[in-house]
């Protein structure tokens, strides 16, 4: 029996989806107790919870009632922002004065998301040393904009967020705020008992619940920097993307440019009797440079013998060169430069040493490099299971939720991914998996959705269509695309495997339909093209990965998401295909527990733009045969949402064009 208060819990519940003005669902009933038992028998949790469910209060009501501090993390901003200023605002006033619920929460994020009151009041010095108090041009004029917002949100006790100040580019945000290792620390920072960061922290640890990200997450529990106050449960939304997160805030990246700017920024507070340490750097940063400019861009499997010694070369000096900081006593004034030297020398060391390591754990590969950005080295980790387990799971209760965790029919992926053991033998394409004994052990919940997809959706098939070729989208499928965008009269979501394909189609729609609207990932901000795709029903937008995830279009606005290919990750992505290899070298089958699962994770967040509430109708169009014509075809369409499917394209075009016709423009 647990020690779960269900009779409470469900009344809870019915209150704050009254304040939210929702309606009772038996999912979100199956969820909360699912996630309130788990909490209090501390024991892992894994909840698929479809688009509608509202799994949003299905953890945020059960972790209020909890006796213990829980963390949420989640992956995207527009979550986090969802949360914060609309659920958890009507939510603690609903529930407010009931037994055995704490409302008290916070917001956590890393410093580098606030604003800096000691970069803005007293500049920092450059690297030639000299005090930036003024920067001219537009850059110096937004600048000064966000230094007048920050001295007003200390009067107004605002949080001093990023996401909160006026329109910015990164760089500009750069100029107004400061990096961990760039940190003078709240005890030395003259500013520090109004610190924005501070403060936030300070709150953290006074509350009950606490809104981060994956991120954050990671550096806490995983590369064990303290970032956030002791808890006892974290509950992870958007847990599909929760390995792609902390292999994010787990990769390292180093170019020459970056040690020479950390050389130059060192040289007036280092001087050694055994040399200059800062020329030394320098001097590596020349030869790191060389020796980039002769290797080929890609994976290492063996690091050529020029780049090992330069790497080698930039650690060494890295590491004299911190050694050559003066000491500072615990009594004297911070000085802003030296600190932020010695956190970029510190940063270059530890890069440095990690990639001349060059260990079997981390795979290391060199970037292309584009006109902005030169060419770069990178290291990430091969597998991110190990540390999650090791470090989270195995210290914390962890409840993971998501639309699309289920891939291929059953959690096995996504569970042997994060470090969880299977719940038995479960067939993962032509190879079982067996469970690891030091795997932590999980139960999986699938609480459905309460849309029909059957009645509401159509997947359709273009199986007469050639299997994709590298050169992109021929003919073929560029007619395909047109057909059926005029079958739906626009109202169309174009999901595409590259920019290229994208600009490809939207080109030809605008010549073959030029009655319709047609905007293209790169025409404006995302932001900007959802708007224009909402306030006009004859409107068509093609884009790339950032619509295949996040993008919530209900209505009549989009009857039609059209997915070019089945997304598997490019043969040369240096991360993916050297995970594959591992998986076929540890004996498994590393197309299917890599590519495949890739490819089905994506499918099912694309698919998931369609269906968003009880009244949306419209077809997921998905022009690669393979997906019912390969073997690995079943597991993809497993991962996806039940719809009704077809390959027949005259079924496809006469159901858009009823749909077309009823609906309102």
């Amino acid at each position: 029996m647990s020690g779960v208060d269900h009779e409470a819990l469900r009344a809870t519940l019915a209150a704050a989806v009254e304040a939210l003005g929702g309606r009772e669902r038996t999912g979100q009933i199956a969820m909360a107790e699912a996630v309130a038992e788990a909490m209090t028998e501390h024991r892992h949790l894994l909840v698929q919870a479809g688009t509608g469910t509202g799994k949003s209060l299905g953890y945020l009501v059960p972790a209020l009632r909890h006796d213990k501090r829980v963390v949420v993390a989640t992956a995207t901003l527009a979550l986090q922002h969802q949360l914060v200023e609309r659920d958890l605002p009507r939510l603690t006033k609903a529930v407010e004065g009931r037994t055995g619920v704490d409302t008290s929460y916070a917001v956590l994020k890393g410093r580098s998301n606030y604003a800096c009151l000691h970069r803005i009041r007293e500049g920092v010095p450059d690297e030639q040393g000299v005090l930036v108090e003024v920067p001219e041009g537009s850059l110096g004029k937004k600048v000064l904009e966000l230094r007048e917002w920050a001295e007003g949100e200390v009067k107004a006790k605002g949080t001093g967020e990023k996401d909160a100040a006026p329109r910015h580019t990164d760089r500009e945000w750069r100029q107004v705020s400061v990096s961990a290792r760039e940190c003078l620390g709240a005890t030395k920072c003259p500013f520090g008992e109004e610190c924005f960061a501070e403060r936030a922290r300070e709150k953290a640890h006074k509350s009950h619940l606490i809104i981060t990200n994956h991120s954050l997450l990671a550096i806490d529990a995983i590369e064990g920097v303290p970032m956030i106050p002791e808890y006892d449960v974290v509950v992870i939304d958007e847990a599909h993307e929760l390995t792609a997160r902390v292999t994010q805030a787990a990769t390292d990246e180093l170019w020459a440019s970056e040690v020479e700017r950390a050389a130059r920024r060192s040289a007036r507070h280092t001087r050694s009797d055994k040399g200059e340490p800062a020329g030394d750097l320098e001097d590596a940063a020349v030869a790191l440079r060389a020796a980039v400019g002769e290797a080929n861009p890609g994976r290492f499997d063996t690091v050529p013998d020029d780049l090992a010694d330069a790497l080698a070369l930039v650690r060494d000096a890295a590491r004299a060169l911190v050694s050559a900081f003066p000491k500072a006593d615990a009594g004297d004034e911070a000085d802003a430069g030296l600190t932020q030297a010695k956190g970029s020398v510190q940063e270059v060391f530890v890069t440095a040493d990690r990639m001349a390591a060059n260990a079997d754990s981390d795979v290391l590969w060199l970037t292309e490099g584009t006109e902005r950005l030169p060419p770069r080295l990178c290291i990430a980790p091969l597998q991110v299971w190990g540390p999650l387990r090791d470090k989270l799971l195995s210290d914390k209760t962890v409840v993971m939720t998501s639309a699309t965790l289920m891939l291929g029919g059953d959690f096995t992926s996504v569970a042997t991914s994060v470090g969880l053991k299977p719940a038995e033998r479960v067939p993962l394409g032509n190879v079982e998996t067996e469970a690891d004994e030091d795997a932590e052990p999980w139960v999986g919940l699938d609480v459905g959705s309460p849309f029909d997809y059957a009645r509401q959706s159509i997947l359709y098939v273009a199986r007469h269509l050639p299997q994709p070729g590298r050169d992109g989208l021929g003919p073929a499928q560029l007619d395909e695309i047109t057909e059926l965008v005029d079958a739906a009269d626009g109202r169309a979501l174009g999901l595409f495997s590259s920019r290229r394909a994208a600009e490809t189609a939207a080109e030809h729609v605008r010549a073959k339909l030029p009655h319709l609207t047609t905007l293209a990932q790169g025409d404006a901000q995302l932001p900007e093209l959802a708007r224009q795709f909402v306030a006009d029903p004859h409107t068509c937008l093609f884009g790339t990965l950032g619509l295949w995830q996040g993008l919530d279009v209900p209505g009549d606005t989009c009857q039609l998401v059209i997915i070019d290919r089945i997304p598997f990750p490019r043969p040369d992505d240096p991360l993916m295909s050297a995970r594959q290899r591992a998986a076929d070298q540890s004996g498994g089958n590393g197309f299917m527990q890599v590519a495949a699962t890739h490819a089905a994770l994506l499918l099912a967040q694309g698919s998931g733009r369609l269906i968003r509430t009880h009244d949306d109708k419209g077809v997921v169009a998905v022009l690669d045969p393979r997906l019912v014509t390969a073997r690995y075809g079943s597991f993809l369409k497993a991962s996806l949402p039940p719809m009704w499917m077809t390959t027949d394209p005259a079924v496809v075009r006469k159901a858009l064009t009823r749909l077309s016709a009823s609906a309102g423009d």
